[in-house]
């Protein structure tokens, strides 16, 4: 089984900042609001910071640049993806058409290529204002598979061999992909979202597993499910999947919450712990917006969860497992 000396770092870390919250998805913020949530992040011992191109057209990854630019280089990993060129839009709109609150005088154009992940990775940098990434994840491969093989995987594998990066990987939605990654492929890590969550444990017979057994590293992301496991009472904010939550996931994560309050915990917390207990995972990550909201998942995530939660989970069939229980 082999080791990676940036995944085993990342590992060491603890809580990650995802940065598409700070691209203004699915609502603006201004610069302000944007580098308050990193200093506090910073403030409150984050040393991992995920962004990608995709996030605002370029916008998250230049407002994580101004922040980090300042700070001691060694002291963070930083992760951003390609497969998604900016460039001028041949149709400008008023607003972006992909979920950002941001202008619509840019597109992506979709390159896995080995020449679009070099072009992507420069240009990456320059809006960071950074002479490095420690990750590079191909983004949203998934009706890309074979060009992504044939072209990113190999020149991020010379990346990685040569020392421009530390490790490479890929982040999905999906997990059926990522298991091929995983073992068709020389993959150091995989962005996992929202496949492996209090509510859905899809990813976990068959990809985690293989992870574990190639030492492949896992960041889960996406752990409150878009939104329905982000607050004490779930119907807050309802959606579980970028849609509307069904009756079910609904009444179940409803159940869930009430079993948390009933232990003296949250249905947040309680999100973040059930990644964290497995031992599998490398480490997890949270979008954040706001100063506040870095603060809320830095309370969620030092919360102690009682073993009774866990058990009581189980018995009533919220839950499969307690991942604490597979290592």
């Amino acid at each position: 089984m082999k080791t990676n000396e940036t995944v085993e770092r990342l590992r060491s870390i603890g809580l990650g900042f995802g940065g598409a919250p700070v691209g203004n998805l699915y609502r603006a913020i201004d610069d302000d609001t944007a580098t308050a949530a990193i200093d506090a992040a910073w403030e409150g011992g984050l040393r991992y910071f995920d962004t990608a191109p995709h996030y605002g057209l370029g916008l998250s990854e230049r407002r994580l640049g101004a922040v980090l630019c300042d700070k001691p280089r060694d002291e963070y990993l930083l992760s951003t993806k390609v497969g998604r060129l900016i460039r001028p839009a041949d149709a400008p709109q008023d607003t972006d058409d992909e979920g950002f609150a941001v202008p619509g005088d840019r597109m992506r154009v979709r390159d896995y290529s080995a020449d679009g992940v070099r072009r992507s990775l420069e240009e990456s940098l320059e809006r960071l204002g950074l002479d490095r990434v420690d990750i590079v994840y191909i983004h949203d491969p998934d009706d890309h598979w074979r060009e992504a093989v044939d072209g990113a995987v190999p020149e991020l594998e010379r990346m990685r061999d040569e020392g421009i990066i530390g490790a490479w990987g890929a982040g999905m939605n999906q997990w059926e992909m990522l298991h091929r990654f995983v073992t068709e492929t020389d993959i150091d890590v995989i962005m996992l979202a929202g496949r492996y969550t209090l509510l859905d444990q899809s990813a976990r017979e068959d990809l985690i597993p293989a992870c574990e057994s190639r030492g492949v590293g896992i960041v889960d992301v996406g752990v409150y499910n878009s939104g329905i496991l982000a607050n004490r009472d779930p119907a807050v904010h309802a959606t579980y999947n970028y849609e509307p939550a069904e009756k079910a996931i609904l009444d179940r994560a409803q159940a869930l919450a009430d079993l948390a309050e009933k232990w003296g915990t949250t249905l947040p917390a309680a999100a973040i712990a059930f990644v964290e207990r497995d031992p599998a995972i490398t480490n997890v990550t949270l979008g954040m917006r706001t100063r506040e909201q870095v603060e809320s998942n830095l309370a969620h995530t030092a919360a102690q969860i009682p073993e009774g939660f866990w058990s009581a989970a189980v018995e009533q069939g919220l839950v499969a497992f307690d991942p604490a229980a597979l290592g």
